[in-house]
């Protein structure tokens, strides 16, 4: 790696005392990229973002690479389903949310992984002998026109209708009016049998000039909807990151306590890679949890483990088994571990160590094990810094956390849009797995908060915003794949005063949304 400056090892007191580092626990904002030489090859359309999720021996291929480095949270407020296809159209991969029932977190792998691209399972679902006033209900909630009417009322239910906005008016019909008096009965749909292929699908949708069609399977059940909005986006979503089955690529968190019967529950629903979600990894539990994984299903299974902020914590781990390492403590916005506990580290401090850390273990062993940074990006351009610093991929809760596709309530607060966001060791998350360190089944105190971000609309636009100044910014510094990023960049610590000369000062603003926060 090119660096700017010398990075001090840990050194000894004298016997009997603690070890200090000597350099300052530094954080992303107190860096910024030196420029390099850029080629007239240096455009935006060649810079590839690709880059491995899980180890890989020297000269092989990684089993799972995004093409994107962003991966979503492990938290509540942030990965569910819906997130993991939005994230999975743009390449890359969100990791769907633990502190839930096994039950619960396997249907969520296994919608995404039945979400064939193009073919979208129904989340607005009713029974024909509710009213009006549920629909209305279900469309404020939800934000869809489209309703299947089910005998059951799921989305894979005996389909006996659909409900339109063509269908009821609000004004002339009373709350309390049956779904079954107004919905467009079977008899009178356009469907599609269980195996129509997308263009099939769509050719139907523009002969009869619909906006949805139904896929049924031969009992009549409910599989799927094609929408004529998401054909479109299909066709636009190139960098899709799909299994070799064309399914989506979908993650998974898990705990170290219930892993034996989690985990075989995630890989019967077709779940890509795990990850132990934990504040501090280098422990005996996440040992124990890998050296299971691997014993029940060898490499087949891959597993990340985390947090760490050092050389040691990443060693621990690589010696474990895991296929990728996290890292990162304290350094979230909702995450209070350091405030509670005094424990972690400067997120850059943290990323430069331990992609040191790796190089080592790559170069001793011919294994190279990805490491991801979790925590501690404010600006877009942090993300920058951190894949410069070393880091394979970087793990966003607030930053997903904001868009249309995360599972929060959007709400209005003060005048402005709003959605919330809790961390997962919030009492509101009632995670304590995260934080177990034996004993009690509880929570002994909160290490995060519950809080709102504010509202930024659909994660396309911004993800493509964010990703095209992280490639502005490579461009600038003359590198068009991420592997040259980290071992060319030129990177510079900062004074206090230049950070302030860096934004725009000593003017009055027309539009404050010009230095927002990310």
């Amino acid at each position: 790696m090119a660096w700017a400056f010398n990075l001090k090892r840990i050194t000894k007191g004298g016997i009997g005392m603690a070890h200090f580092f000597n350099e300052p626990s530094r954080t992303f904002n107190e860096y910024l990229l030196v420029p390099g030489y850029s080629s007239k090859d240096c455009r935006l359309e060649n810079v590839n973002l690709t880059t491995p999720i899980v180890k890989f021996k020297k000269g092989e291929e990684p089993a799972i690479k995004a093409r994107i480095p962003l991966v979503s949270a492990v938290m509540q407020a942030v990965s569910d389903d819906k997130m993991a296809v939005a994230l999975a159209k743009e390449g890359g991969i969100s990791f769907i949310y633990g502190s839930q029932s096994i039950e619960s977190q396997a249907e969520m792998v296994r919608r995404v992984k039945s979400y064939k691209a193009g073919f979208v399972t129904s989340d607005s679902n009713l029974r024909p002998d509710q009213t009006m006033a549920d629909v209305m209900e279900l469309k404020k909630r939800k934000g869809h026109s489209t309703v299947a009417i089910t005998d059951d009322g799921t989305s894979d239910g005996k389909i006996l209708g659909i409900v339109t906005g063509r269908d009821y008016r609000p004004s002339r019909m009373a709350p309390e009016t049956p779904i079954s008096e107004f919905m467009t009965p079977f008899e009178e749909l356009v469907y599609a049998e269980e195996g129509v292929t997308l263009s099939e699908a769509n050719d139907i949708l523009w002969a009869h000039k619909l906006n949805a069609l139904p896929i049924i399977d031969k009992n009549q059940r409910l599989t799927h909807f094609v929408f004529r909005k998401d054909y479109d986006n299909h066709k636009s979503n190139p960098n899709e990151l799909l299994d070799q089955h064309k399914r989506y690529v979908v993650g998974a968190g898990i705990n170290s306590r219930d892993y034996e019967e989690r985990v075989p529950a995630l890989v019967d629903a077709g779940v890509d890679v795990i990850c132990i979600d934990s504040s501090e990894g280098f422990t005996e539990w996440q040992s124990e949890t890998i050296a299971w994984v691997r014993k029940k299903y060898g490499d087949e299974v891959k597993i990340g483990a985390g947090n760490v902020v050092d050389r040691d914590g990443f060693m621990f781990l690589a010696e474990a088994g895991a296929d990728f390492v996290k890292v990162g403590i304290g350094g979230g916005s909702i995450c209070i571990t350091r405030e509670q506990k005094g424990i972690g580290r400067g997120q850059a401090s943290a990323v430069i160590e331990v992609a040191a850390a790796r190089d080592e273990y790559f170069k001793k062993t011919g294994v190279y094990v990805p490491i991801c940074s979790d925590g501690g990006i404010v600006y877009d351009y942090h993300m920058t810094l951190a894949l410069a610093m070393g880091a394979d991929f970087i793990m966003l809760g607030r930053y997903f956390a904001r868009f249309d596709e995360s599972p929060t309530a959007r709400l209005v607060v003060n005048g402005n849009y709003v959605k919330e966001y809790w961390g997962e060791g919030s009492n509101r998350a009632r995670n304590w797995q995260r934080y177990d360190m034996g004993g009690d089944s509880k929570m002994k105190f909160e290490e995060g908060v519950d809080s709102y971000v504010p509202y930024a609309g659909p994660l396309r636009e911004n993800v493509q915003l964010s990703l095209n100044k992280v490639k502005a910014t490579m461009c600038n510094c003359g590198f068009l794949d991420l592997a040259s990023l980290r071992d060319g960049a030129k990177i510079t610590l900062v004074s206090a005063t230049s950070i302030v000369e860096g934004g725009a000062h000593d003017v009055i603003l027309k539009d404050s949304s010009q230095n927002s926060m990310r």
